[in-house]
């Protein structure tokens, strides 16, 4: 992509370098959420609180007012993404590192966020900020994996690499989605559609973790997309 897609501007650099590392963070807090916890709260906890933060800080720091529609979509579906996160009751102590990871993940995905749909529209060139974004921030978990595990790497690799490279092609795929999407709309709305991917999550928690589903997880998802046709309707 790089060798494909125009130089993006000078001005665009400095939100590249801060995305790449706040994205190493936010990879980083997540496999540490996924080691502590269970995939079916610790996802909801780390998607569900980047909408609002989103929000506040492109109110607060952007300057970027919200249409009193928006500010209501946002709420709902946040609303319903805390139900998901908190449907199993309230987390015992010994869920404290593992909650904590997971709002660190989300506090870096709302920074990140606010970072990509600032620099994109400073870059004059959405794929090729994507193109470098992605370049610069490829080498450092590797490098973060070689420190810890040494030669060992190569061997634990083998057995997953397959499923390893398909993730990494569907994750540029969708955050490079999302990077077009917020040069084109405001952040708080894109990402809070984007977080609609804890209502999939929740599926998949059930149909392939074989996780309870029940009635309040059911309601919080109902209430996730009720907040997303809120968005739709102010967009009519």
């Amino acid at each position: 992509m790089v060798c494909l897609t125009p130089m993006p501007d000078a001005a665009a650099w400095p939100f590249i370098a801060a995305s790449a590392l706040l994205q190493v963070g936010y990879q980083l807090l997540l496999l540490r959420a996924y080691q502590l916890g269970d995939f079916g709260q610790m996802y909801p906890v780390a998607r569900g609180t980047s909408p609002l933060l989103v929000a506040v800080l492109s109110v607060t720091v952007l300057d970027r007012p919200l249409p009193p529609e928006n500010v209501a979509g946002v709420v709902v579906i946040s609303c319903g993404l805390a139900g998901l996160a908190l449907a199993d009751g309230i987390p015992g102590r010994a869920q404290l590192p593992a909650l904590a990871a997971a709002l660190g993940t989300g506090a870096m995905i709302a920074l990140y966020t606010v970072v990509d749909g600032t620099g994109v529209r400073h870059s004059g060139t959405v794929t090729g900020y994507i193109a470098w974004m992605f370049l610069c921030q490829g080498p450092i978990l590797p490098l973060i994996a070689w420190v810890r595990r040494g030669r060992s790497l190569i061997d634990q690799m083998r057995p997953v690499y397959v499923r390893g490279l398909t993730g990494g092609v569907l994750s540029l795929l969708a955050y490079g989605l999302v990077v077009w999407a917020q040069s084109r709309g405001d952040l708080a709305t894109v990402a809070a559609l984007r977080e609609t991917s804890i209502v999939v999550a929740a599926l998949i928690g059930t149909l392939i973790f074989r996780e309870r589903l029940g009635v309040l997880r059911v309601t919080a998802a109902v209430t996730v997309l009720t907040g997303i046709a809120v968005l739709e309707l102010a967009h009519w």
